[in-house]
């Protein structure tokens, strides 16, 4: 990259549980669901400019034009809001699997607002962040805040929470399903009894709604299960196909990855409790 150019972290997410518990007048579901954030995710690239155009850089998502692309949209909104006078090149290095539910384009999104609130030199602030955020995705507050969350509404009334330390073996099964199909499923159960975050601490609340959903519509899926129950307890994380195991320790986890079979698109992460984009925001306000 040429000069000018800043590096910024947009991390993924798991959701160690995710239940609908109702439906709003709206059409929107009601939802709860732990956010675990991770030390893995994408990285984003961004160089202010002067001349107030918004640019995408490197490599696209197939199917999503710059317009539609998060990270772009997300600049957008937070110039409009503000009547800032500048723009930005976005360049984002994509680790994070389209459809899998580890919320890359909503962590990209996130990014994006908070390091350009930096670069802008606007200062607006987490909470006004967050609530750009929302406009853009029901995942992006909590990556603007930054921390493992206890999470109900569309996802966005967050309640911190502090979780033991733990290193996942994600998969990605390689499949895709529109959320919005997901939702329309006759066999997802929309009416799930609330959880407490007691039940979640004591380990009785892992569920995913979706998970028997995509189980039996996902022959890819359904296989990575079988392999992963090999190595421990499987869950999928979000709406997406992605899934997981946990593991109290490292070396555990790096042990489990190693039994499964090299075809498959496995690799380990750690869950945090702050986040790097929450990191390199403090190391910045430091500098």
């Amino acid at each position: 990259m040429n000069a000018g150019w800043s590096a910024w972290p947009a991390p993924a997410k798991l959701n160690l549980f995710l239940r609908i518990v109702g439906r709003r007048a709206d059409g929107y579901h009601e939802l709860q669901t732990v956010f675990r954030i991770l030390d893995w995710g994408d990285r984003i690239r961004l160089r202010p400019r002067s001349d107030g155009q918004v640019m995408r850089h490197g490599d696209r998502l197939p199917g999503v034009e710059d317009p539609a692309d998060l990270a772009v949209r997300a600049a957008i909104l937070l110039k409009n809001e503000t009547n800032v006078s500048q723009g930005a090149d976005i360049h984002v290095e994509k680790r994070v699997p389209a459809g899998g539910g580890f919320g890359g384009g909503s962590s990209d999104a996130a990014t994006v607002l908070c390091a350009l609130d930096r670069l802008w030199g606007l200062n607006l602030g987490e909470d006004r962040l967050a609530a750009l955020g929302l406009r853009l995705g029901a995942d992006v507050p909590v990556f603007v805040r930054g921390r493992s969350a206890w999470a109900e509404g569309v996802g966005e009334k967050l309640v911190p929470l502090e979780l033991a330390p733990a290193w996942y073996v994600l998969v990605d099964p390689g499949v895709h399903v529109p959320t919005v199909e997901l939702f329309r499923s006759p066999d997802l159960t929309r009416d799930s009894p609330p959880a407490k975050i007691a039940g979640f601490a004591a380990g009785t609340v892992l569920d995913n709604a979706f998970e028997p959903v995509l189980r039996r519509r996902e022959p890819a899926v359904e296989a990575v299960f079988a392999e992963l129950a090999r190595i421990g307890s499987p869950r999928l994380t979000g709406t997406g196909s992605g899934c997981f195991v946990e593991f109290a320790h490292r070396d555990a986890a790096q042990e489990a990855l190693a039994r499964l079979p090299r075809r498959m698109h496995a690799w380990v992460a750690a869950g945090v409790s702050d986040s790097p984009l929450r990191a390199a925001l403090a190391r910045l306000r430091r500098d």
